[in-house]
C-alpha cells in the first residue's frame, strides 16, 4: 500500500492506521452484490510464493538510487526492506531467509514475526540499526529524512526503489530490487513470472457489454476519513486492467484523493465501488458503507457492488498482484460468460 499512496493519503493513513488498529476484514455478509473478498474469487494468499533455484547473490555490486545516489552493496545477509512491497520482492527472489525486520505493512504470513521497525510508517532508526543490516532497502516516502540521514551515516547502505503508480512498474521495482541484492538473474525470471500471471489474469476477463465504472474509496470510519481517488490514487491502472474505468478520474478528478462528497459520488456515478477490506470493516460493512451520504444514490450503492481487497496488497503492485487482479475480477464479474 505505501508504495504509491503519496501527499495527503500518507498523512491520513499514519494518522488512522494506529486509530483502526488491526480491524478484522469483512466477512462474507459485509460484500454484497456479485461476491466478497473471502470467496474462492476474491482470495489473495496470505504467503508469497518464492522462486526456488535462487544462486547466492553476486556482490559487491554498485547501482542507481531512485534518490540520485549511487549506492554500493558489499553483503545481503542482513536486509531491511521498509514497505510491504520491497519485502514481498525481497521474499518472492528467494531471499526472504535474509530479512530480519518488517515494515507494519508486511503482513504476508514468511514475515509476520519479524519485529517492527516502523512507528505509525515512520522509519525507527535506532531499531533499524540494533539489527545491524548491511542493506536497507526504502521508498521515496520512506522517513523521516532524519531518520534515513542517520541510517546512512551509520555505513549502511540505503537503496531507495523508485514507487508504483501501475502495474507497468511491477518489473522495474523488481529488477532494481534484484540488481541491488547480486540476484539480477532471479529478477529477470520473477518479472516474466509476475507479467505470464498478469497477462493470464487479463485474459480470463468476462465478455461484457459495457465497462463498468469502478470508483476507488479510502475509508476509516473509526477517524471520519472518507475520500474518492482520481487519477493519481494508484488504483487506475487495476481497474483498466480488470475491464473497468476509473469513475473519479473520468469524472475530472485529476489529484489523488478527494474528500467524498454526494456531488462527487453523483458526477462519478460508480456502477461499483472498490476498497480496502478494513476500510470496509471500519465502516460497518457494507451497510454501513451505503449509509455515507451519497453512496446509496449511486448504481453501485443501489446493488451494492462492492469489491474488497486486503489493505496491505491491493496497490502493492509486486509479485502479487496477479492475486490481486484476479480478486478484483472476480467479485467485479462474479461467474459471467468467459471471453
Amino acid at each position: 500500500m505505501r508504495t504509491h499512496l503519496a501527499g495527503a493519503l500518507l498523512s491520513v493513513l499514519a494518522l488512522t492506521l494506529t486509530a483502526t488498529g488491526c480491524a478484522g476484514t469483512a466477512g462474507a455478509s459485509g460484500t454484497g452484490g456479485t461476491g466478497g473478498a473471502t470467496g474462492p474469487a476474491g482470495a489473495v494468499d496470505d504467503r508469497v510464493e518464492p522462486l526456488t533455484g535462487v544462486a547466492a547473490p553476486r556482490l559487491p555490486v554498485t547501482v542507481d538510487s531512485a534518490d540520485g545516489r549511487k549506492v554500493t552493496v558489499t553483503g545481503a545477509r542482513r536486509i531491511v526492506p521498509l514497505s510491504g512491497s520491497l519485502s514481498e520482492i525481497v521474499f518472492t527472489l528467494g531471499l526472504g531467509g535474509r530479512v530480519v525486520a518488517r515494515d507494519i505493512t508486511a503482513t504476508f504470513a514468511q514475515a509476520r514475526k519479524l519485529p517492527v521497525v516502523t512507528r505509525n510508517h515512520d522509519v525507527s532508526a535506532e531499531s533499524v540499526l540494533s539489527l545491524h543490516p548491511d542493506l536497507v532497502v526504502a521508498e521515496e516516502t520512506s522517513g523521516p529524512a532524519e531518520a534515513m540521514d542517520q541510517i546512512r551515516a551509520a555505513g549502511v547502505p540505503v537503496l531507495v526503489v523508485k514507487p508504483a503508480a501501475g502495474l507497468a512498474d511491477v518489473g522495474p521495482r523488481i529488477h532494481a530490487v534484484a540488481a541491488a541484492l547480486g540476484v539480477p538473474d532471479a529478477g529477470e525470471r520473477l518479472t516474466r513470472r509476475a507479467q505470464d500471471r498478469i497477462e493470464a489474469v487479463r485474459g480470463s476477463i468476462p465478455a461484457h457489454a459495457d465497462r463498468p465504472r469502478v470508483a476507488f474509496l479510502y475509508l476509516r470510519g473509526s477517524a471520519a476519513v472518507y475520500l474518492i481517488g482520481g487519477a493519481k490514487s494508484g488504483a487506475t491502472s487495476l481497474i483498466e486492467a480488470a475491464g473497468g474505468i476509473d469513475a473519479g478520474a473520468a469524472s475530472g478528478l485529476d489529484k489523488d484523493f478527494t474528500a467524498i462528497t454526494t456531488e462527487a459520488l453523483a458526477k462519478a456515478a460508480p456502477d461499483a465501488i472498490l476498497v480496502m477490506s478494513k476500510g470496509l470493516a471500519s465502516v460497518g460493512g457494507v451497510d454501513g458503507l451505503v449509509r455515507i451520504p451519497g453512496v446509496a444514490q449511486t448504481p453501485a450503492g443501489m446493488k451494492r457492488r462492492v469489491v474488497s481487497v486486503e489493505d496491505g496488497v491491493l496497490l502493492n503492485y509486486g509479485p502479487r498482484t496477479d492475486q490481486v487482479l484476479r480478486s478484483i475480477v472476480g467479485q467485479l464479474y462474479g461467474d459471467g460468460e468467459r471471453r
